[in-house]
């Protein structure tokens, strides 16, 4: 039974966290049914509190309704991942020029140590380490940038594709790459360069989504082609 701390965070709030990592950890793989009684038992909550954290989930994208299955790991498609791809490096590429055009020197030096948090992340080899690092570095990458909507949607696009991060992270040699791509990203930003920001950024993005795409195309073939 996973442990619940019940007075630190709203406990809704705790399971979403605690169900999410579940998921793109892969404890649960795509396509499997999530079964509330089982869920009920790991979490020690009620159904209610269940059934509320797998609406936010859905809503972000990491659950699905199914009919006559209820809910059930989402199976991101190749298509549904090239869209989320395609938005997500325009907005991080703007985000890295607004950052670069705008920050502060504390800001600068915020993200900076934000990417040798990632370092340190990547060096404990902990994927459940790496994910909540590198959230921490585009928060800081976020302040600096100024811009609420592109904060808000940003965030929003990052919660429906880290099951697709999750699959990116693990594949061989890409822990390196992500670190050299984050470097570029902050030696541009900090620089002031906004041009190279922006470039940097979307070069991430791109990276990133080669690579989810070869791990999502060997999970299942209909995760690749869209199948039931």
């Amino acid at each position: 039974m996973t442990e619940v701390h019940r007075v630190a965070a709203p406990l809704r709030k705790q399971i979403v966290e605690l169900l999410r990592r579940a998921i793109i950890d892969f404890e649960f793989e795509p396509g499997e049914r999530l079964v509330e009684r089982v869920l009920c038992e790991r979490f020690d909550v009620s159904r209610t509190v269940i059934r509320e954290a797998l609406r936010q989930l859905e809503s972000e994208g990491l659950v699905t309704m199914v009919a006559n299955r209820g809910p059930v790991v989402a199976q991101p498609t190749e298509a549904e991942a090239e869209a989320l791809f395609e938005v997500r490096a325009v907005l991080e590429a703007l985000a890295g020029r607004m950052f670069a055009r705008r920050a502060t020197a504390a800001q600068r030096a915020m993200l900076t140590q934000r990417l040798a948090d990632v370092e340190m992340a990547f060096a404990d080899g902990e994927l459940s380490s790496v994910l909540p690092a590198k959230d921490a570095f585009y928060e800081a990458l976020l302040d600096g940038a100024d811009n609420p909507v592109i904060r808000a949607t940003l965030l929003s696009i990052h919660a429906r594709v880290s099951l697709l991060r999750g699959l990116s992270l693990q594949a061989e040699g890409r822990a390196s790459r992500t670190l050299d791509e984050l470097r570029a990203i902050v030696q541009a930003a900090v620089a002031g360069d906004e041009a190279a920001a922006w470039a940097a950024c979307e070069a991430h993005v791109h990276a990133a989504a080669d690579v989810a795409f070869g791990q999502l195309r060997s999970l299942t073939p209909e995760a690749a082609t869209g199948g039931a």
